[in-house]
């Protein structure tokens, strides 16, 4: 079968096209015919070598799929441990969902990684109430425009978005959120409490890292909550005070998806909510470019280089 095979970490330049064996399906598993494979910012550290747990080589990258079981099921399906990018893959059965007939591709990838991350992260890390004020960081990337929806769907009483471009600000708004700001970390705080009326928020989700995580808390209110789900900026690993959180009684949290959907449970109750929202047209998962498999490359190229918006897909 076709595949992008990783033999030595790196760059995109490490994704290279290669004929693999298909693949057999163990006990619990099934064998999926892939359709699509999703992109994710994480498989840009897989392939560098810098994810958590320590990728082994060599390695087929993608933790997500959608594609046809043999007897003909249109199932989406994580395989954390890796092998999204060819064209067949063997995925864990109990985590394979039916996809919405009149759902695509695309948008139900996008309901994965970073639909549950997004369900999550304002569900079980923020645990945010109705009323409260959300601030996204990338909110024109794949976790933020789904975040962004949500947390309207959800509630909140203000949503503000915050992006790096007129136009990522200008989509962030078409999606939901009611006010959009710059991301540039310099004067981040004072831009996001005027956007909330001058007041501090309760909620941040940050992906970025660095200075924008440090400029994050120090716009939050008392009781405020920041998530921090990624750090791509690639800069140092954040100092946290405890004696600075306590005197505004402010809560940081970790988010990584992998086992926070360990249970079945926290796993296929929101993606089921997820997809049932998207197939009413309740929620807009954001699809953008799709690559031929042979373009792996290319795409991690787009991504790292900040130039795409929304779900990234590739097709064997």
């Amino acid at each position: 079968m076709r595949a992008i095979q990783v033999t030595r970490f790196g760059g995109p330049e490490v994704l290279v096209p290669a004929e693999l064996p298909t693949p057999a399906a163990g006990p619990g598993e099934l064998l999926v015919e892939v359709s699509a494979a999703g992109v994710n910012f994480a498989d840009t550290h897989r392939t560098d070598g810098s994810y958590r747990g320590g990728p082994k080589l060599p390695l087929v990258p993608g933790v997500e799929v959608v594609g046809r079981t043999p007897d003909g099921r249109r199932v989406l399906a994580p395989v954390f441990t890796g092998g999204g990018y060819a064209e067949y893959v063997a995925v864990p059965a109990d985590r394979a969902v039916d996809v919405p007939a009149d759902l695509g591709d695309g948008p139900a990838l996008a309901l994965l990684v970073q639909g549950l991350t997004a369900w999550h992260l304002l569900r079980s890390s923020a645990r945010m109430s109705p009323g409260e004020s959300v601030v996204v960081n990338a909110a024109a990337g794949g976790v933020g425009t789904l975040a962004v929806q949500l947390a309207r769907h959800f509630g909140a009483g203000r949503v503000i978005a915050v992006a790096s471009t007129p136009a990522k600000r200008e989509l962030a708004l078409k999606l939901g959120a009611d006010v959009a700001v710059d991301s540039d970390p310099d004067e981040y705080a004072d831009r996001v409490r005027v956007a909330n009326d001058g007041q501090p928020v309760d909620i941040v989700l940050d992906s970025t890292g660095g200075p924008t995580f440090a400029a994050a808390l120090q716009v939050l209110g008392g009781f405020g909550r920041l998530v921090s789900y990624g750090t791509a900026a690639r800069a140092g690993r954040p100092l946290v005070d405890p004696s600075e959180l306590a005197d505004r009684n402010l809560a940081v949290a970790g988010f990584w998806l992998v086992p926070a959907i360990a249970d079945t449970t926290a796993y296929r109750a929101p993606l089921l909510e997820l997809l049932d929202l998207a197939a009413t047209d309740r929620l807009s998962p954001l699809v953008g470019e799709e690559y031929p498999l042979a373009e792996a490359r290319r795409a991690h190229e787009d991504l790292l280089a900040r130039r795409t918006r929304g779900k990234l897909v590739l097709r064997p």
